[in-house]
């Protein structure tokens, strides 16, 4: 939890990756540091895209003269981890263009291309309020709060159970989360609660809108596969003695409750996202 966010993680994973070629690393060491790296979050992929995607770099100089190569590996490393870092502010751009003078936008979590895309929105001058879900028990919603009023947007924070009846009763007018994974059929994993706050939205009539950056599509999905979902510590909900807790930090939520994903690329609906996944991951696949 030092590093939060999933595109947060994906950068540091490749920068940590960057220093170990830097410090001249051979290839194998570079790998086992890949290994000790993908094993550190298992539920956000854009950990293991960035982590595979520099070790495809490195493997791609393999037969190329050692001086050479690794003056090419840094470039296209950096390169990157660039487009990385770009990547959010581009789909926050696209995910600004959908804000409307008069929305009543409702978040869950800390998606840092919301807050992108809600700071940019309001720097353009639209009109528009959100109601911020707490998002217990790390209370990630207090974060997107103060980021958002900071920036002098009209901000509600909520308790997550108030989600539905902030819905029907406050004039919501669209839902915007993150995502930590995108699944080929469009589905996504996003911070525990999210597929009850799209579930309410669907039942209010309110269009979910997932903002998020394609190094988080799961490529390995298109043959079935799902990502192992967090459970954290029980002490972060309660202390109770003799009492279970079940703190699962991630859930999914369906294809069917999303009206349309928002990446640096644009705007597309769920079906379409096994297209662009293959688009892009054909490196990996």
């Amino acid at each position: 939890m030092e590093v939060r966010g999933a595109l947060r993680i994906a950068v540091a994973a490749a920068r940590a990756l960057e220093e170990e070629i830097v410090s001249g690393a051979s290839a194998d060491d570079v790998h086992k540091a890949a290994d000790v790296l993908r094993d550190a979050r298992p539920t956000a992929v854009s950990l293991p895209n960035a982590v595979n995607y520099v070790l495809h770099i490195v493997e791609s100089h393999g037969s190329d003269d050692p001086a050479v190569g690794r003056a090419l590996i840094l470039g296209e490393v950096t390169a990157f981890i660039s487009s990385l870092e770009s990547s959010i502010a581009e789909a926050a751009a696209h995910g600004s263009s959908l804000v409307e003078d008069g929305d009543v936008i409702l978040t869950i979590c800390n998606s840092s291309t919301v807050v992108e895309a809600l700071k940019l929105a309001k720097g353009r001058g639209r009109r528009f309020s959100v109601f911020a879900c707490e998002t217990r028990p790390r209370w990630q919603g207090h974060i997107t709060a103060r980021e958002l009023s900071g920036a002098g947007v009209d901000v509600t924070l909520i308790v997550d159970s108030a989600a539905y009846h902030t819905l029907k009763t406050k004039g919501v007018s669209k839902v915007f989360v993150g995502a930590d994974t995108v699944y080929a059929d469009g589905s996504v994993v996003n911070k525990v609660g999210t597929s009850q706050v799209a579930l309410a939205a669907r039942s209010a009539g309110v269009p979910v809108y997932v903002l998020t950056e394609s190094i988080k599509f799961y490529p390995y999905s298109m043959h079935g596969a799902t990502v192992e979902i967090e459970e954290r510590d029980g002490a972060e909900v309660s202390d109770i003695k003799g009492v279970g807790v079940f703190n699962p930090a991630f859930d999914v939520t369906s294809a069917d409750n999303i009206t349309s994903l928002v990446t640096e690329d644009g705007v597309c609906p769920p079906g379409e996202v096994r297209a662009r996944m293959e688009e892009k991951f054909g490196w990996m696949m």
